[in-house]
């Protein structure tokens, strides 16, 4: 996808990014998350996922699925100006929102070939981990940029 397309054209429904991954050629990276207030930690994540593979997708919580997770405050951008930001980043190809507490089924239904979390993860709690495994993909850990979280960053804000 060219870098000036309309982010809005690499924001996808399920079944848009099902196709769109059954026509990409390479490696597929996928990583997920909140990505509430976008910071330094969230683009090394980013640009960390995006050389493990040709492209890369992100799974992105609701708003609904980050209040179960996060408590009512959270998230402080919504799910469509979340989107829209991250899929105004170049070395992202696709954002696609999950409902869901966990980006199991989607992993499931993406098959990337490519696993990605950051250093607060390790294999063995990454979700969907076993499942990239057995179909022969890679699982990887990038570590945190040191400093950066989202929670400071609305701690500091509130004072």
């Amino acid at each position: 996808m060219s870098d000036t397309a309309s982010p809005l054209d690499r924001i996808m429904t399920w079944d848009e990014a099902r196709a769109w991954r059954h026509r990409v050629s390479g490696r597929v990276v996928f990583t997920n998350g909140v990505f509430d207030l976008l910071h330094p930690g969230h683009v090394d994540l980013l640009l960390g996922a995006r050389r493990h593979g040709d492209a890369l997708i992100v799974g992105l919580n609701t708003d609904a699925s980050v209040r179960r997770l996060k408590g009512p405050t959270r998230p402080v951008r919504s799910e469509s100006e979340r989107a829209y930001v991250l899929a105004a980043l170049s070395m992202i190809d696709v954002v696609v929102l999950f409902p869901q507490d966990t980006p199991l089924d989607l992993i499931r239904a993406l098959a990337p070939d490519v696993l990605v979390k950051g250093g607060d993860y390790t294999e063995a709690t990454i979700v969907g981990a076993p499942d990239v495994r057995a179909r022969g993909g890679d699982v990887v850990v990038i570590p945190l940029t040191p400093g950066q979280s989202t929670t400071s960053i609305i701690e500091k804000l509130r004072g």
